[in-house]
């Protein structure tokens, strides 16, 4: 009977990390239908991927609305105050390249559900339950992660500790869906999903696989998954940065022969097909392999006007950027619910739980787990995304932090699990209480900041919010 034990205890956290997994995903996923502006009901440019479906089944790519050429007669159709001054019919948040329409989000999401979804049923996805699929997922997948690094890293993390951090990174990592569901955060949500999983798959072939075939067929899951997540939103593909400080701690101590060398080989054959496949829908589009679209958007700013470039002027503006994707502050309003979004680090001070890095002993910890490299991949990825981030656009809107969140929830889970295993008795506990109440703060500033979201568009429902808790 005592040797049943463990096992019934370890079925038991099993359940109940999956029922506290489900209860994040409906938090998460059931208030995106209360919104109507993001849920369906007034869809405006918002519905492109159901419209992308439908395009491919009629054997093209491109928006056929009948006013293609209205642009054709401006000198710059990307620049919106020409735009403004003639006067003209166009498409918002679109691409336009030589007289056509196409869609500017990523197109991988089309193939992963939307397809698929209207080829079953013979009705088309609406955009929102798509964004629920990928929240969803993604949610699952850092529960999953997480439980595969406390049970290969760190032994001695409380359970409770495992679930509020989990619950925690995933409701930082997807509360901006929650509030604005459809089109933008569905090519977002599902380069998450996909890097998540990623992740896992490469994490689990390196430092939890000992078979090196095993390893091999992990690290490919794992990559087609990451090359999948560059068409979907690449700034989040970057994160595939990481495959190098996992392939470095694969080589390690390893002889390196020809047959090692097929075999990475073959694991990173999903980059190419997927690489190669994405380039010619670019050059079919732009002409350009390179190309994902982002020079020909129609939108707030001439987006032609943003490249990639490493002068003295852009790397002050990356500078500045650095500054206001982390520490912008602003501020806090009189009245319910009280928050403006601002930096990362102050919309959620969770994430100063990183300085558990500080503590010498968390460090060497690192070094003895053999975890420097991953440790340090994630934090150098996070400053590649927000680069990449202010290069790319003109503003540095709070979607974008969801590049770099749910690294950030990967990198402060690793600190805190090394800053744990490392301290004594009495620093465990203080460490475990403030995981404690540094979660349930977490979950608390997600709602108030999707709140603060949906009172832009809905200041009745928030008002109504707050008269039921007593708030004015």
């Amino acid at each position: 009977m005592t040797d049943r034990l463990p096992d019934r205890t370890a079925v038991i956290k099993s359940v109940v990390a999956a029922l506290v997994a489900l209860l994040t995903v409906l938090a998460c996923v059931l208030p995106m239908s209360e919104l109507p502006l993001w849920n369906g009901e007034k869809p405006g440019h918002r519905n492109q991927y159901e419209l992308m479906a439908e395009a491919i089944l009629d054997g093209h790519i491109t928006f056929d609305y009948g006013d293609e050429d209205a642009l054709l007669a401006l000198e710059n159709p990307y620049d919106p105050e020409e735009r403004k001054a003639a006067k003209v019919p166009y498409h918002w948040d679109h691409a336009y390249y030589d007289g056509a329409y196409y869609m500017y989000f990523g197109i991988v999401p089309v193939f992963l559900v939307f397809l698929p979804y209207r080829l079953v049923t013979g009705e088309a996805l609406t955009t929102y339950h798509a964004t629920q699929i990928f929240v969803a997922v993604a949610i699952v997948g850092i529960f999953v992660l997480f439980e595969m690094l406390r049970r290969r890293f760190f032994p001695s993390m409380p359970y409770g500790v495992y679930l509020c951090l989990s619950v925690a990174f995933s409701v930082m990592s997807v509360w901006y869906a929650t509030a604005e569901p459809a089109l933008y955060c569905t090519a977002i949500t599902a380069a998450i999903m996909l890097m998540v999983w990623s992740l896992y798959f490469f994490i689990r072939g390196v430092w939890v696989e000992k078979r090196e075939n095993r390893q091999i067929a992990l690290a490919a899951v794992g990559a087609l998954l990451g090359a999948l997540a560059f068409g979907c939103r690449p700034p989040i593909a970057l994160a595939g940065l990481l495959v190098i400080p996992a392939l470095a701690e694969f080589l390690r101590g390893r002889k390196f022969t020809v047959k090692l060398l097929g075999k990475l080989a073959l694991a990173a054959l999903p980059y190419l097909v997927v690489g190669v496949s994405l380039m010619v829908y670019n050059t079919i589009r732009f002409d350009d392999p390179f190309e994902f679209g982002q020079a020909y958007q129609l939108t707030v700013a001439d987006q032609s006007q943003y490249r990639v470039t490493l002068n003295g002027a852009m790397l002050k503006r990356i500078v500045k950027g650095f500054g206001e994707m982390f520490f912008d502050y602003n501020g806090r309003t009189a009245v319910f619910p009280y928050l403006r979004t601002s930096g990362v680090f102050f919309n959620f001070p969770i994430l100063f739980l990183c300085l558990g890095m500080a503590d010498v002993r968390a460090f060497r910890e690192m070094r003895k787990k053999g975890l420097s490299w991953l440790v340090a991949g994630l934090a150098v990825t996070v400053l590649v995304i927000t680069a990449f981030d202010v290069m790319w656009s003109p503003y540095l809107l709070e979607r974008y932090r969801m590049d770099i969140y749910f690294l950030m929830g990967i990198l402060c889970y690793l600190i805190v699990g090394l800053w744990y295993e490392a301290a004594d008795k009495w620093t465990r506990r203080g460490i475990a209480a403030l995981c404690a109440v540094m979660s349930s703060a977490t979950v608390i500033f997600a709602f108030l900041l999707y709140l603060c979201r949906v009172n832009v568009s809905y200041p009745d429902r928030v008002s109504a919010i707050a008269a039921a808790l007593g708030l004015g």
